[in-house]
């Protein structure tokens, strides 16, 4: 069982999106269930809608979910558990204020050392709950820190290994009653049987403690991990959200396709047989063990090269659907722009000023009439050199006098492709066209 874990809290970011599909890929190589997890128990930073939003994201992507669920739903599941570790004495209740803690952060600050948790209230266990409800004292619940060092084999970055000190006692109860990020990651880890665990390496903190957390509540069942590096952006740092090619709701608006979205995450920092494949494709090959341990850096002419590719190898007739139509010779159309356009809004600026109403107050007005009378009164030919010889003759126009305003008529810009090549998509509209 493999999960993808996303918090409602901003944008799909590239990273989380490339989790995704990591996930979806080595679950259906292994013929698992691949299930989402909407991770909400941070209430603060939650965004109305983003959930949903995510959701949709997937769905572009045809990544396929076995189910989705909350992790606000089980709520009740942490709270038994960390009750459980309470009474096990492998937890304890903390009721130390913030002014206390922020107090020992400064004089750990002070004496240039890592903050850890004082200890200050380790003696109280379970048997306090009571007492502190009545006489209604904020409190939280912390997990003992482990006694031996805890090892992870990362499938990608290799052994791992985190001192006790360094898990410390985190909180697992915040004062509210709802569980921490760890505590209700591990639970619903433990709960779905999750097996295997690709993430960003952001995470690479929290695995100890999950781990850890795991371990104390008897969970025996083996868990694989595997953690990617960051992406990086042209300067070199971790892609941020200042960073507008780290949104895929931006990557969107800019009219890059999904499968080529998908093919340059899954291709970065990986070894892949081919530069240009499709999902299908990738299940057949991927393997995680391929993925470099350093950091990816984000190339957008990378991403344009690989969306002119997965442009040029659309069915004809859905290509022209982007367009409003639903004609393969517009499709094909489309195709000889592409060129000089990467994007599906790049080719949407080419085409279409083609089956826009023509500016006929420019210097090549005049010309642009006389060509314009000819067409509308002149038969179908089935190819440029045809019409052009047949305007040439009614007309007179020769050299730029007859090629530049045929031009503009036939696609409303000055320059591009050859019209010989244009020509055969568009002679069953020439009517529309040229006017």
């Amino acid at each position: 069982m493999l999960r993808f874990a996303p918090s409602p809290t901003g944008d799909m970011h590239i990273g989380n999106l490339r989790v995704a599909l990591f996930n979806y890929i080595v679950a259906k190589q292994k013929n698992v269930n691949f299930i989402v997890r909407i991770e909400d128990t941070d209430k603060e930073r939650n965004i109305v809608g983003k959930d949903t939003e995510i959701m949709e994201i997937l769905e572009k992507f045809a990544l396929h979910y076995d189910s989705v669920s909350h992790q606000s739903e089980n709520l009740h599941i942490h709270q038994t558990l960390a009750i459980r570790l309470l009474e096990e004495k492998k937890a304890f209740v903390c009721t130390c204020t913030p002014e206390q803690l922020d107090a020992d952060r400064e004089e750990a600050q002070k004496n240039k050392i890592a903050y850890r948790y004082s200890g200050r209230c380790t003696y109280l266990g379970a048997d306090e709950l009571s007492r502190l409800k009545e006489e209604k004292t904020p409190f939280v619940v912390r997990i003992k820190t482990p006694d031996t060092p805890i090892t992870n084999h990362d499938l990608i970055k290799g052994d791992i290994e985190t001192a006790p000190n360094e898990v410390d006692s985190f909180v697992i109860l915040r004062a509210d009653g709802t569980s921490t990020y760890n505590f209700a990651c591990a639970c619903d880890d433990m709960t779905s049987g999750i097996t295997l665990i690709i993430r960003g390496e952001d995470h690479l903190s929290n695995t100890p403690k999950q781990k850890h957390i795991k371990t104390l509540l008897g969970y025996t069942q083996h868990t694989d991990y595997a953690h990617l590096p960051i992406i990086l952006n042209n300067e070199g740092k971790k892609m941020s959200k200042r960073d507008d090619a780290s949104s895929v709701k931006w990557l969107f608006s800019q009219g890059f396709l999904p499968d080529a979205i998908a093919n340059y995450l899954i291709s970065l920092g990986n070894k892949t047989p081919t530069e240009i494949f499709t999902m299908p494709e990738a299940i057949e090959w991927f393997d995680l063990a391929q993925i470099s341990k350093s950091p990816a850096k984000f190339d957008i002419d990378k991403l344009r090269f690989i969306n002119r590719k997965h442009l040029s190898r659309m069915e004809d007739k859905k290509l022209s659907t982007l367009f409003g139509f639903a004609d393969e010779n517009i499709g094909k159309l489309a195709k000889v722009y592409l060129e000089e356009a990467s994007t599906i809004n790049e080719l949407e600026s080419k085409i279409r000023p083609i089956f826009t109403p023509k500016d006929f107050n420019n210097e090549w007005s005049k010309e642009m009439k006389i060509i314009v009378a000819i067409i509308t009164n002149a038969p179908m030919f089935d190819d440029f050199e045809s019409l052009k010889s047949h305007i040439m003759q009614e007309s007179g126009l020769k050299g730029k006098n007859l090629f530049k305003p045929l031009r503009i008529l036939l696609t409303g810009a000055n320059h591009g492709p050859e019209l010989s090549d244009i020509y055969p998509y568009i002679k069953s509209y020439l009517l529309e066209v040229a006017s």
